[in-house]
Formats: structure tokens, sequence, C-alpha cells
């Protein structure tokens, strides 16, 4: 018989050995950890949500995935840098922001191609008519991944991700109905003006695009415990960690933007682009919803063109209005104009919300783990949905739940977040 004390110690031991190996697996996974989850400031970077993107998740394989030397990125932001103003350097922390990108998301890199054939253009307008650096519209891929209703847990908002006391700065108006930080134009526009300020200030394009993130007085404040010096790299460790790290991702976003093709990595399907779209004048209250059925286009399709209106509905305080449609839908929509300015406000009552709620067309599954004080009412208010759309979509009846308990829950694709 095994001596009761010896049996103690060993079973001490074993758990001591499971704590300090789960602690060493930890570590390793630290660094990279913060490289993908690091809340940036008033921002998250999409692609380094919290859960939103796995960091044990399967490197795709081989045959899709082709594997570079060193010398090989090198080289090629090398060539970036000969046609670019942005001093754009090569180094670990740019290398492990580039696999992010191109090898562990790179489903997720090829949403964002797809989404640049709309709002490059946008982008590229607006910069050149500001004389900045075309490649500052990489910025807005770190900030939103080219969705423009991409809101921040601190409510940050937009393409560009503007605060909303920061909104009136630049005359960017948000009101019950419409919300310009999502326009495509203005809030483009209104980043222009911001880098210009900023680049005014430092005339050092490194240092604007840490200030766009951490803002001018963080790195005034870096620049002044350095002792003076103006280097990014050099001043780099007295930045707060999310600016530390935006400079790099900025460097990454430019290079996998530019080399996706040598990736492999094929742009997601896109049903509209820059080129196939074009504004219409709006003079009377007009109701999205209508505009769907009268025109036979998805009422998704509208919102994601016109992020700008938060109700679905142009009224007449906000006249006149563009509104933006594929240019196949432009003559019917004239001919129609008349009728459309007619119908009454489309009302959507309780059964219509459950149901559209409860579907899941444009979402993407996440799982919600379950903790101690949680139910479900306080679950749906995390997820914008509602208990019984949890229900629905975990074939659930009754009202109770226990900690640990995965439940699924469909999100817009937009929306990374999850517990």
């Amino acid at each position: 018989m095994i001596d009761t004390k010896i049996a103690l110690k060993f079973l001490l031991l074993a758990a001591v050995f499971l704590c300090y190996n789960h602690e060493i697996q930890a570590s390793e996974k630290g660094e990279l950890s913060q490289i993908e989850n690091n809340e940036y400031g008033a921002v998250k970077f999409p692609l380094f949500d919290k859960d939103g993107f796995e960091l044990d998740k399967p490197v795709p394989s081989a045959s899709n995935n082709p594997v570079f030397s060193i010398e090989d990125y090198a080289w090629r932001i090398d060539k970036l840098n000969e046609a670019s103003p942005v001093q754009l350097d090569f180094n670990d922390i740019v290398k492990r922001y580039i696999d992010v990108y191109s090898i562990r998301h790179r489903d997720k890199t090829a949403r964002i191609l797809s989404l640049s054939e709309i709002y490059f253009p946008i982008f590229e307008e607006y910069l050149d008519k500001y004389d900045l650096p075309l490649e500052l519209k990489y910025i807005a891929v770190i900030e939103s991944a080219l969705e423009p209703k991409a809101k921040s847990s601190s409510g940050a908002t937009g393409l560009w991700q503007f605060m909303y006391h920061a909104s009136r700065m630049f005359d960017l108006k948000i009101s019950s109905y419409v919300d310009e930080r999502m326009d495509p134009v203005k809030s483009t526009e209104a980043a222009c003006k911001y880098l210009q300020y900023l680049y005014r200030i430092f005339g050092d394009w490194q240092l604007t695009i840490a200030a766009y993130n951490g803002g001018p007085g963080v790195v005034r404040d870096a620049i002044k415990a350095s002792g003076g010096k103006t280097n990014f790299w050099e001043i780099a460790s007295y930045l707060p960690d999310q600016t530390q790290k935006y400079v790099p991702a900025f460097i990454a976003v430019n290079y996998v933007m530019n080399y996706s093709q040598e990736h492999n990595i094929i742009p997601e399907d896109n049903k509209y682009s820059y080129l196939k779209l074009e504004d219409v004048n709006v003079t009377k209250p007009l109701s999205l919803l209508s505009v769907s059925k009268k025109l036979d286009i998805s009422i998704d399709d509208l919102r994601r063109l016109n992020p700008v209106y938060k109700l679905d509905f142009i009224p007449e305080s906000e006249l006149p209005a563009k509104l933006t449609l594929p240019i196949d839908k432009v003559f019917v929509y004239m001919e129609q104009e008349t009728q459309l300015y007619a119908e009454p406000l489309v009302s959507v009552n309780y059964h219509d919300i459950e149901r559209n709620m409860s579907s899941t067309k444009g979402k993407h599954c996440i799982i919600h783990v379950v903790k101690a004080g949680e139910y479900f009412h306080k679950i749906a208010m995390k997820y914008a949905c509602t208990s019984n759309n949890l229900k629905t979509w975990n074939n659930l009846t009754g009202d109770l739940l226990h900690i640990g308990q995965r439940l699924k829950v469909w999100v817009p694709s937009s929306d990374e977040s999850s517990s």
C-alpha cells in the first residue's frame, strides 16, 4: 500500500508542475498576445481585438501561405520606401504584424482588400487634395478594418475612429438621425485635416502617425523624456504601449496591402466598387426601407452604402442630402422618386424586430462563455440582441444558465467583440 504522505506529496508536486507548465505556455504566448489583442487608446485594432482572432488559430496550409526569407521582406519594403515619403522600416516587430495580417488572419485581410475597392479611391482623392502621402490611407485599415460602422468599446466610430467630442473639431454632425463620423467622404476629409495639423507640429510622418493614435501631447512628452530625440524608434520606449505598436502595424499593413498577391491573399468577391456607385440628391424626407422595396435592393446593402443614416430615414432636418446607390439603380430611383417621397415612414413592429434580429444573414458566430452572475438579459445587452435570440440560436427553452456554458452568438460582421 502506498504511504498516504508520499501520495499527498506526489499530488502536490504534480499540481506545481501543471501550474508551472501553464505559466510557461502563457509566457510564450504573451508577446504575440500583446500584439494581437492590444487596445490602442480610444480604438481597438480590429485585427487584434480580444477573442476576435484566436491566438491558436491553425496556420493556413503552406500551399496557400508562401514562405519568404527575411531578405525578401526587407527588399520589398525597400521598394515601397522608394515611392513613399513615409519612412517604412523593417524589423522584428514589423515582421510579426506582417504575419498577423498575412498568415494568421489572411481571411480578414481578404475582406479588407475587397472593401478597399470602395473606400481607397475616396481616401486617395482627399489625401491628394490636402497634399498628404497617399500611403496614409492605411491608417483607416488599422482603425476600422474599413468598416464605416465600426465602433470601439470607448465609442470611437467610423472608418477613421473619431470620438464624439473630437468630431466637433471637424464639424462632423452627429444627431439622432445621422452620424457623419460614418460618412466615408466627410470623415475622410476630417482625418486629412487632422493629419495635416499633426504634420505641421512634428514635421515627421512616423511621429504624425503615432500622434494620430496617442495624441500630440503623448508624442511631445516622449520627445521630452528621451532628451529631445525625434526619431520614432528612439522615443518608442517612452510612448504608451499602444502607440509604440501603432507605427509598426502601419508599416505592416502597407506591406501586406501591396504584396497581397505574393502571399496568395485573394480579395473577397465585392458586389460594389467605387466606380459602380453614384450619389443621387434627396430633397424630401425619405425612408430607406421604401427605397429598398421600390428599387429591389436589399436593406443591408443600402445601409452599407449609406452608413451615415442611423435610423434608415432621412428627415426634413437633414435636407438636402445624398443617397449612394449602385449605378444600375439610379435611373429606377429617378423614375420612382416622386412616389418614394410620398411613401409614409415604414414602421417596424415587434415581430419584425425579433425576426430580423434572430436572422444570421450578414453575421458571424462567436462563442460566449457564461461567467458568474450572468443571465440571458445581461448577455443580450452585451451583444445588442435579445434573450429570445440567444435561446433561438442555442435551442434553449428555459431561463437557467450555468457557469462555463458556451453560447452561440451571431454578431454583425464588423463586430469582432466576444468573451
